[in-house]
């Protein structure tokens, strides 16, 4: 099971722009990945409605995580853009 431990880099955390813009990246990946927070259950992260359920808040810990063939790079550029705040999807993801 491939893991990223990360801190939420958008101030307002993972809610309503910033949750789009993750699950978006989420879906894209190619790859089944779950987030949780560092101490909850893991949810699926290409579902909206579950990633805005966390409540996770700016810089917090989260829990990237999937066992899928793949998966480091998929979670390094989650973490990537989970770190970093960003405002729009890379062309990378």
């Amino acid at each position: 099971m491939a893991e990223r431990r990360v801190n939420v880099g958008w101030a307002e955390g993972l809610h309503a722009r910033p949750a789009s813009i993750f699950v978006r990246a989420a879906t894209a990946a190619g790859v089944p990945v779950t987030i949780a927070k560092a101490d909850g259950n893991p949810v699926n992260a290409a579902s909206m409605l579950a990633v805005l359920g966390l409540g996770a808040q700016g810089g917090e810990e989260i829990v990237l995580a999937s066992d899928a063939e793949g998966a480091e790079a998929a979670l390094e550029r989650l973490a990537k853009l989970v770190a970093e705040g960003l405002d729009e999807l890379p062309e990378t993801v």
